[in-house]
């Protein structure tokens, strides 16, 4: 099966590359790098040919209301193009919530990505992950000084990226869901409780002070960013990836 992963060269992309690789699949990365730019369009048709799944994993350059100009338009490119090269399926990767919290600009851009797919002419899958553990140490740089990192008690459920990339994977080969599958880590945290979990295994003594307006995810109510019944639950624990990756940082996809 070839499947061309648009956004094959980042965080997630990498990895669903070589999971689908592994797996006998011919799966071949496509971003700006390789001279495919979605947001034109230019060398999209050239990536498709051929091609029986796409997968996009393509991300704005900013979070806020630019988000949803993105993908209006590398949506529009992608479906157009992908109807018109025969490819089957195309699949996205989308996060668990993003109906939820309507304040963030990018979920909702999410969302407007979400639906954009559904309405489209190929048969579709849409995988929901939530946040992914490579993300947290930027979620700390947000609010922090040189004494404080100020966190929200907001409830999350993080995951590995190599979770998420099998999850990408196994969808992507597997007959269009016509709908959603969420994938979540094993464990629920508060995020200024993740904040302190991370911070002692950096050797960080910096002193976490919960603040419900800090930052990004204070605009999360409740249980929005936890996974529901049904969800896919991955296997990695936080501090078993925090002890893999030690005395290194990584950045988000």
């Amino acid at each position: 099966m070839k499947i061309a992963v648009i956004g094959g060269t980042g965080l997630i992309g990498s990895r669903v590359v070589g999971v689908l690789n592994a797996g006998g699949h011919r799966a071949v990365p496509h971003a700006t790098s390789t001279g495919l730019d979605l947001r034109s369009g230019e060398g999209l048709p050239e990536a498709l040919t051929g091609a029986d799944v796409v997968v996009n994993l393509t991300k704005p350059a900013t979070f806020d209301e630019a988000s949803p100009v993105f993908f209006q338009q590398t949506m529009d490119h992608l479906l157009t193009a992908a109807e018109e090269a025969g490819v089957g399926h195309a699949v996205i990767l989308s996060i668990v919530g993003a109906d939820l919290v309507p304040g963030l600009a990018h979920y909702r851009a999410k969302v407007l990505q979400e639906d954009l797919l559904k309405a489209g002419p190929v048969p579709y899958s849409i995988v929901r992950a939530t946040q992914f553990f490579e993300f947290i140490d930027t979620v700390l740089s947000w609010t922090s000084d040189e004494h404080t990192v100020r966190l929200p008690a907001t409830l999350m459920q993080p995951v590995a990226a190599d979770d998420v990339a099998q999850a990408v994977a196994d969808v992507s080969v597997g007959v269009p869901l016509r709908g959603t599958r969420d994938i979540a880590g094993p464990e629920v945290f508060t995020l200024d409780e993740l904040g302190r979990i991370t911070l002692a295994a950096r050797g960080d003594h910096r002193a976490v002070v919960t603040d419900d307006g800090a930052g990004l995810y204070a605009a999360a109510p409740g249980r929005a960013l936890l996974a529901g019944g049904g969800a896919v639950i991955a296997r990695t624990t936080y501090r078993e990836w925090l002890a893999s990756t030690a005395g290194r940082q990584v950045r988000r996809r």
